[in-house]
């Protein structure tokens, strides 16, 4: 399976939990992420999903991809506070894309990734999308392994808040997305922490506790 067919089969997990009518009946409620609601996290995870049509509509650019590794290096928010401006604006622009409503949002989210499954496959392996959000861009698959991830881990926040199973990975998505956190954990906490917390947890349950 490519990543484009894996980024597909995620996206339609997190489609169908957006859908799920826990999800529409605790909407205001808080959710399992501190300062968001079940609504504010869903926007936040149908985001993940709304932000590939816009890289699939441009034209490949001439810029030439950065490192996964390296995006992460250079992203502001991944070791921002959680009352940091980052954080809070990823949070308010969750809460912002939550005022549609859980059916609408479900709706828009069900439509643009059917847009994307007529669309994705006809995509060249080495096509490059350019963020400007960023300023940088990544090869394709690539991207897609961020979204993956995001997908992967807040579908799991969202399917805690509201008491349901989180739906599991396939093995071609849940490969990329665990090589991916590891990687960022151990270059958080150091190698001896996440071999500690995935081998020997009798030796580092702070390691646990920080991962």
């Amino acid at each position: 399976m490519s990543l484009k067919d894996a980024y597909l089969d995620v996206a339609a997990q997190a489609v169908t939990l957006l859908g799920a009518p826990e999800v529409g009946a605790l909407w205001e409620e808080s959710s399992a992420l501190a300062e968001m609601t079940v609504g504010g996290l869903a926007g936040h995870l149908a985001y993940q999903v709304f932000s590939v049509s816009p890289a699939l509509r441009e034209p490949t650019t001439d810029a030439a991809p950065i490192p996964l590794l390296e995006h992460y290096a250079r992203a502001a928010w991944i070791d921002a506070p959680l009352d940091g401006e980052v954080n809070a604006g990823i949070r308010a622009k969750g809460e912002g894309i939550a005022s549609e409503g859980a059916q609408a949002l479900c709706a828009r989210a069900r439509a643009m990734l059917a847009e994307q499954e007529a669309a994705l496959p006809a995509f060249r392996d080495d096509w490059v999308v350019f963020m400007p959000q960023t300023g940088w861009a990544l090869s394709l698959d690539d991207f897609l392994v961020t979204r993956m991830m995001e997908l992967a881990v807040h579908t799991d926040d969202l399917a805690v808040s509201v008491g349901i199973a989180a739906p599991e990975l396939p093995a071609a998505a849940f490969d990329p997305v665990l090589t991916l956190l590891a990687r960022l954990a151990a270059r958080r906490h150091g190698q001896a922490a996440l071999l500690r917390a995935l081998a020997r947890t009798e030796r580092a349950p702070s390691a646990i506790n920080a991962l």
